[in-house]
């Protein structure tokens, strides 16, 4: 009970800076609803640019409208799935707010999928209509599975006359990218997202939504526990994570920010960090299509941006880049890293080569995208922060379940108005995850962390990366750090291989930078860590290869590496 009472107490509220509320309120609010307000309040500011081309909140309201009337008339009707499976692109926002306002579900679908990935989030989310980039249709045609709706888009719709004419961005490899031909789209009757915003006007349907009920997204996770698995997030709980986040940037003015808006909007950090806190602030989205950092660096000097998120992958290139110093990270009112962890060397460069600090964070698909931030002001180096105003995270012992004290490793559990209401038709899975402790309700997030007595959570494992050498914990991610330390290694993974005799054996998949490939052999890795490491942390097996497989944030896939390893 000592150990629970210091979570309760939430330590980590006396760091936070100067105008940063201990809760917040959430208003009883759709989405739309919010939406509208903002629009209706900054109805002349430039709400979207795409490659040169704005869009005032005023009018991307009426494209929001016109394509809510568009899916009313198409049969859309409250609570039906709606899939997306589009590129970061004006569509992609007008579809999201439209599809909403229509009463619809929400189910996004990563562009890079195949069309074996597509065709399970289809057939697990029952969605019978999809929105779609028309050169990612093939994908959508072999799935196989029964649409009532396809509405195809091409990404250079939006794109100012004169860029579609020079064609000189990367962009235009998108833009150009054929998808498939008039007489398909005929004869299957497919819907031009274009076509369909001309022939209808912007007189959208009133449907009632109960923002605590109505489910708004169904965000698939990456799967690194089987199947992909829908994480069942209402509109409250999507806006009480944009309005916690809000409340720990008190620098920032509503109606004055510009936002690069890189991050996917398929990923629950890009969807709800950028796009949905970008434009419930009356913030400018610079939307990137295309992850040209030459064209980011670009846009973020001419329009002024005054935010930036990304990952720590993104950083890690920035940092030895010879054109970074072409835009002032100092002039920034945040700097934000997530979906990953930021390595304490890829920091100490960064601020280093910019003078600019950068915020880390943390998330899950499950509470709604963030759940922890380092304060600003005060940051500690390792530590992912501490939690949003109106959360509260405990760790606990992962067997038992039992509360453990500050300073000992369990597994983080969390409780917030952003949590999930559970896994879209896995009520096994759902049971397992959300947990009730003393008649409260807890996410078990799966991660392996220490709470320091001030409050700060440190990262160590996934519970499932965890390695288990002749009965001793081993963290794969403390040995990735030691790896990617040494100055001739670019990226490492780390992972156990099943043996009978100690339980597991520790390997390390290592990709060195390209003056020391041929140069460095297998047992010079194994002697910088014995430097460096306890003996049984140290890999007993060392692979070189060209890259490590990455999920499509930029995350090293250790649930692939395993795969790997069993088809061998």
């Amino acid at each position: 009970m000592e150990a629970k009472a210091r979570y309760e107490e939430r330590p980590w509220l006396k760091f936070y800076p100067e105008g940063v509320p201990a809760d917040v309120e959430v208003p009883d609010r759709s989405l739309s609803e919010v939406f509208d307000e903002v629009a209706s309040k900054y109805a002349d500011r430039t709400a979207l640019i795409f490659y040169g081309k704005q869009i005032s909140f005023k009018n991307l309201r009426e494209y929001i409208d016109r394509f809510a009337t568009v899916l009313h008339e198409l049969g859309i009707e409250k609570g039906d799935r709606v899939a997306l499976y589009l590129l970061n692109s004006p569509q992609y926002i007008i579809a999201y707010f439209g599809a909403l306002r229509a009463g619809a579900t929400l189910t996004p679908i990563s562009p890079v999928y195949t069309s074996i990935e597509v065709k399970h989030q289809l057939e697990d989310s029952e969605a019978k209509s999809i929105v779609c980039q028309d050169f990612l249709y093939d994908n959508v045609e072999r799935a196989g599975v029964a649409l009532k709706n396809v509405i195809l888009t091409n990404v250079g719709e939006y794109l100012p006359l004169s860029k579609k004419l020079a064609g000189k961005s990367k962009l235009g490899r998108y833009a150009g990218m054929e998808g498939p031909s008039q007489q398909i789209i005929e004869s299957h009757g497919l819907h031009q997202f274009q076509k369909l915003m001309k022939d209808y006007p912007p007189n959208p349907p009133t449907i009632e939504v109960n923002a605590k009920e109505d489910i708004a997204v169904l965000p698939y996770t990456g799967g690194t526990t089987g199947l992909p698995k829908g994480a069942v997030l209402t509109h409250h709980n999507l806006l009480a994570c944009q309005k916690q986040i809000q409340a720990c940037w008190p620098t920032f003015e509503e109606g004055k920010e510009v936002i690069p808006a890189l991050l996917p909007f398929y990923h629950i950090y890009g969807q709800v960090v950028v796009m949905l806190g970008g434009l419930f602030m009356g913030s400018t989205l610079i939307l990137i299509t295309t992850p040209d950092i030459d064209e980011v660096l670009s846009a973020m000097q001419r329009y002024r941006a005054t935010a930036f998120y990304s990952v720590p992958t993104a950083y890690q290139f920035l940092k030895d880049y010879d054109k970074t110093d072409r835009f002032n990270w100092k002039g920034l009112k945040i700097l934000v890293s997530g979906a990953d962890t930021l390595h304490e060397s890829t920091i100490n460069d960064w601020e280093r080569r910019t003078g600019a600090k950068i915020q880390e964070g943390y998330g899950l698909t499950e509470s709604s995208g963030v759940s922890h931030l380092n304060p600003l002001g005060r940051p500690k180096v390792g530590s992912f922060g501490v939690p949003l105003p109106g959360v509260t995270a405990a760790v606990v012992n992962p067997d038992t379940s039992e509360f453990i004290p500050p300073g000992e490793i369990g597994e983080m559990l969390l409780r917030g108005e952003n949590v999930m209401q559970g896994y879209w038709k896995r009520p096994e899975d759902t049971k397992a995850t959300l947990i009730e402790l003393d008649g409260k309700t807890w996410l078990r997030t799966g991660d392996l962390v220490r709470m320091d007595e001030e409050g700060y959570f440190f990262f160590y494992d996934r519970k499932k990366d965890m390695i288990k050498y002749k009965g001793y914990s081993v963290f794969a991610r403390e040995i990735e750090e030691v790896l990617h330390d040494h100055p001739q290694v670019k990226a490492a993974g780390v992972f156990g291989v099943p043996d009978p005799v100690v339980g597991q054996l520790i390997k390390a998949v290592v990709v060195l930078q390209a003056e020391a490939r041929g140069r460095i052999s297998e047992e010079e890795i194994m002697k910088y860590c014995e430097e460096r490491l306890a003996h049984y942390k140290v890999p007993k097996i060392v692979e070189f290869r060209g890259e490590l497989p990455k999920t499509d944030v930029g995350k090293v896939s250790h649930r692939e590496l395993r795969e790997e390893l069993e088809e061998e």
